[in-house]
């Protein structure tokens, strides 16, 4: 039973042990505040995880950890020490047969698309420039004008298709993120003209990663956090409130535990779905319209010692299943043994869709066939494979998507003891630095 102690030291129920429930456990311990994480899962970290497969490790995606917050990267510094390591890997484009560099970078594209199909993209960069731009607000919009016809059809329309499952032209710009900047008519011209040296200032594939792999920030925190604070393979399948405040939550469908204040990370859909009592229509209606991507991950396991040299390579072409694929020794020797690999390949996908009720076999088949058909591995190189699927990897950010959080939050906000964290929590495009700077400044209104 959850006791109120005061506002600076209240009982706090953390939904969620992913990288944005573990950053609030972990900020709430370093402020002494007395908490309790609720994960349903067996093990904490949610996708942000390091899996074991025989000698091999691999993430439960590309993770990577960016340093695009300076306070967020040095706490994480602190918190693994010389764990973390700063690479220089840029990420690649497969496309027909050749490896071009993304974020996009002139002087690759050049190399790899020859001159005359280079010389069109440059015009059609400077002529969307040129053309009034379009106002329906859409990410193929957005595209067609940055990037100019050519290049938003090879290399993002489809591939952004493919990932979201949605038309692009009904998709919102925020998909972009961060890394679709920098590229205009002058870097063209000056990236042509300079070469290598200006490329490289136009494209920075640096990040930080564990050398154990990505799980390890989210095990650092947890050993942080303690382990009588984190509660494993408790579901949450009730919120009680009075319209407004949280009064508790029940677990596993059986225990009712009072509590003081409630921080969410869970998809903002199911947090409203179990609110009891349940929220008007209106606002379950505005829920339903929000939508979350499901994942499949296909490891292969080689005896081969390398494949690629990119921290990912993305596969815009409708001919390949999988998005993206990574090679997890290109991140860290340590994911792998000694003159072998791994592969691991993200197929997007809806519980619907016909793909993700394959067998995993099918799957694994699949995804060998079109790695041999590009000359990437020989069948003698298998040494296993596994599969494994992903609830909620992240939400679809369709057009009109903020207006629905809004009004969503708007409700949520009328309870008082109520914060909501994390990329499905607060459904939005985010990285795991975000993740921990929203438990940092959750955490920071307590103090």
């Amino acid at each position: 039973m959850g006791i109120y102690q005061s506002k600076k030291h209240p009982n706090i129920a953390i939904l969620g042990g992913g990288m944005a429930g573990l950053s609030s456990g972990y900020y709430a311990k370093k402020k002494g505040l007395h908490f309790k994480i609720y994960e349903s899962n067996n093990r904490i970290g949610g996708n942000s995880v390091t899996l074991k497969h025989g000698d091999f490790l691999f993430d439960l995606g590309a993770h990577r950890f960016h340093d695009q917050d300076e306070e967020v990267t040095k706490e994480i510094k602190v918190l693994l020490g010389e764990n973390l390591k700063k690479l220089y890997v840029p990420s690649q484009i497969y496309h027909n047969g050749r490896f071009i560099d993304f974020p996009l970078s002139p002087f690759n594209l050049m190399k790899n698309m020859g001159l005359r199909p280079f010389s069109k993209a440059v015009v059609d960069v400077g002529s969307s420039r040129l053309r009034k731009r379009e106002t329906n607000g859409s990410f193929e919009e957005f595209a067609l004008h940055t990037y100019g016809k050519t290049l938003a059809e090879i290399f993002l329309l489809n591939y952004s298709e493919k990932l979201w499952g949605v038309s692009c032209d009904r998709l919102s710009p925020e998909i972009a993120g961060k890394r679709m900047k920098g590229l205009n008519l002058r870097t063209f011209l000056v990236e042509a003209i300079l070469g290598q040296k200006a490329k490289t200032k136009h494209l920075d594939g640096s990040f930080y990663y564990p050398e154990m792999g990505i799980g390890t920030i989210a095990k650092k925190m947890g050993e942080f956090s303690g382990k009588d604070n984190i509660l494993i393979n408790s579901k949450i399948t009730k919120i009680f409130h009075n319209s407004n405040r949280i009064e508790a939550i029940e677990v596993n469908g059986q225990e009712r535990i009072d509590t003081d204040e409630v921080i969410s990370s869970l998809p903002l859909n199911l947090l409203l779905n179990i609110m009891e009592p349940s929220p008007s229509k209106e606002i379950l209606t505005l829920a339903k319209g929000l939508r979350y991507r499901n994942v499949i991950l296909v490891a292969l396991f080689l005896n081969k010692e390398s494949v690629t040299k990119a921290a990912t390579v993305y596969f815009p072409g409708s001919g390949f299943p999988f998005a993206r694929i990574y090679e997890p020794k290109n991140r860290s020797k340590a994911m792998s043994p000694p003159g072998k690999t791994s592969l691991v390949a993200e197929i997007p996908s809806q519980q619907e869709d016909e793909i993700w009720g394959l067998e995993d076999e099918k799957l694994i088949e699949s995804v060998c066939s079109k790695f041999a058909q590009i000359g990437w591995i020989r069948e003698d190189e298998i040494i296993d494979a596994t599969v494994n699927r992903i609830y909620y990897a992240y939400p679809i950010l369709e057009i009109g998507f903020e207006e629905k959080v809004q009004e969503i939050n708007s409700f949520l906000k009328g309870f008082s003891n109520l914060k909501v964290s994390g990329r499905n929590g607060r459904f939005r495009y985010a990285w795991i630095h975000d993740m921990v700077r929203y438990g940092k400044e959750i955490i920071e209104e307590y103090a």
